[in-house]
């Protein structure tokens, strides 16, 4: 793979088709678990870890199922990672797990997951569809970490809460109080504030890719008059 290859596949999940704020794929974890960045950022590098495990996977059998047999197979691959990274959390991180609860044996259903494959798995080759599905998790982690640090200041006035769920109790330190004595924000750990958060992010990536075309189409024109 080479060094071009690399950089557009990782632009094309982190910002490009991001799969949160342009595909809007996956809409259940990033309005249900982006309360704080912890639960959001958990989640999305365990989404990240089956992307790209079933992308190589996907890649590496291909063109010995049968297409009429395809989706039933990508489901099961999909499944058997994600049952054994729910026993993996169980086992080591249990608290978080239990906080997590159903939304990581949904990565099943997750239509994040089984689209990718669908798109790209299917058609390349393994070390481009593990990073392909690598890229995708993190653009989506990426914005369950915005949204989650967003509505976590907003809702409760402090970032990183809940980080000893997965670093263990002489991690509470790391709890960042953004706004001292706050009562908190209700509206921004409803599941209304999620709706009105993400679409200021999305608003935002727009209104940078609109800036940024602006600045190009700009520069363009200069260019003759020079």
């Amino acid at each position: 793979m080479s060094y071009q290859e690399f950089k557009d596949i990782f632009y094309n999940g982190m910002w490009k088709q991001n799969t949160g704020v342009v595909q809007l794929l996956g809409m259940c974890p990033l309005l249900a678990v982006s309360t704080s960045v912890v639960n959001g950022v958990s989640l999305g590098l365990a989404t990240t870890i089956v992307m790209a495990l079933s992308g190589a996977s996907v890649a590496m059998i291909r063109q010995l199922v049968p297409n009429e047999a395809r989706i039933p197979v990508f489901i099961l691959i999909i499944a058997v990672l994600v049952t054994a990274i729910q026993y993996l959390m169980n086992a080591y991180l249990y608290s978080l797990y239990v906080v997590l609860g159903i939304f990581i044996p949904l990565i099943v259903t997750n239509c994040i997951v089984l689209a990718r494959i669908e798109a790209f798995a299917a058609r390349n080759p393994a070390i481009q569809s593990a990073f392909d599905g690598m890229a995708m998790g993190l653009g989506l982690t990426s914005v369950l970490a915005v949204l989650g640090g967003l509505r976590e200041i907003m809702g409760h006035g402090t970032l990183l809460s809940g980080i000893d769920l997965a670093l263990g109790a002489s991690a509470k330190s790391l709890v960042i109080t953004v706004v001292p004595d706050y009562h908190g924000f209700l509206l921004a750990i409803l599941p209304p504030g999620a709706f009105i958060t993400l679409g200021c992010l999305i608003a935002g990536k727009n209104w940078l890719n609109q800036r940024a075309e602006a600045k190009r189409i700009t520069f363009a024109d200069a260019i003759p008059a020079a």
